[in-house]
């Protein structure tokens, strides 16, 4: 991509993960949409993260992506947030607008629009199961309960973490059919009893590593969703198609999450089918 004086600098900073796919999907966009403009990665220290966006917004960037650990830092720093931020907790996505710094959160909506588009179907009215509290389980847990669902379970061995979820989930949206299962011997049945299955723990993400759900925690026209995108089958999701579940993996999430944040920055709908290859040949290289 040629760089101009003219062209438009966006970036995100954080975790190295998100500086290797970030500017993949990003900057394959402004490439199909003849933009001048390019997305950048840097590593900024969470203690500094506050006066650098200021200073990205004076040198004309036009939007920021956040990784772990920045986005609580923002979220915290910024005076103005999005609903979806202040919903999540967390803050993903930095607009600069004629106001000033609006933080954002997109991973819900990605979440969303990635199970429809896997699944054909929305996650509204469906009972939910969700395996792992930390962030990405509660995020999602969180979307599904403002996207309407009809009961919802979490389940994590931090009985802290997933009753605070529930007390969460109970309050805010008040789903009367709310539980939090923090029994290992318990997880099995109570996955096997909900429409839908996500699976939100790092598990999985090294090859060698066994599936958190075996074949008996799945049945026959069950929906599953493993955050997990590294692999296009992963560990989880050969277990679901034993037990005859319908399996999808997460990059769609990451895919959908950016799409939204390049339609906040730019006012223009994204060509996600580029942006989807381009992160497939990253990822996935010849195996996509």
């Amino acid at each position: 991509m040629k760089i101009s004086g003219h062209t438009k600098p966006y970036a995100v900073l954080g975790h190295p993960i998100g500086h290797t796919l970030s500017p993949v999907m990003h900057n394959a966009a402004f490439q199909a949409l003849g933009m001048d403009a390019i997305y950048l990665a840097f590593d900024v220290h969470p203690d500094r993260l506050m006066s650098v966006l200021p200073a990205m917004e004076n040198m004309g960037f036009g939007g920021i992506n956040l990784t772990v650990p920045l986005k609580e830092v923002a979220l915290r720093g910024l005076n103005k947030l999005d609903e979806s931020a202040q919903m999540l907790g967390a803050v993903n996505t930095v607009q600069f607008t004629p106001d000033g710094l609006v933080g954002h959160n997109t991973d819900g909506e990605g979440f969303l629009r990635a199970f429809e588009e896997a699944f054909g179907t929305p996650v509204a009215g469906k009972s939910v199961f969700v395996l792992g509290t930390g962030g990405a389980g509660r995020a999602v847990a969180l979307s599904c309960a403002g996207a309407g669902v009809k009961t919802i379970s979490v389940a994590d061995l931090d009985a802290v973490r997933a009753n605070k979820l529930v007390m969460e989930l109970e309050t805010r949206y008040f789903i009367q059919d709310c539980a939090a299962i923090t029994d290992a011997t318990a997880i099995s049945a109570a996955a096997r009893n909900a429409d839908v299955v996500i699976h939100a723990t790092p598990v999985g993400m090294k090859q060698e590593d066994v599936a958190p759900l075996g074949p008996d925690a799945f049945k026959k026209g069950q929906l599953v969703f493993d955050l997990i995108y590294m692999y296009p089958e992963t560990v989880l999701m050969k277990s679901a198609r034993h037990g005859g579940a319908e399996p999808a993996n997460g990059l769609g999430m990451l895919l959908h999450q950016g799409a939204r944040a390049f339609e906040l920055w730019t006012g223009v709908n994204p060509p996600v089918d580029v942006m989807r290859k381009a992160l497939e040949h990253a990822v996935y290289g010849g195996s996509a």
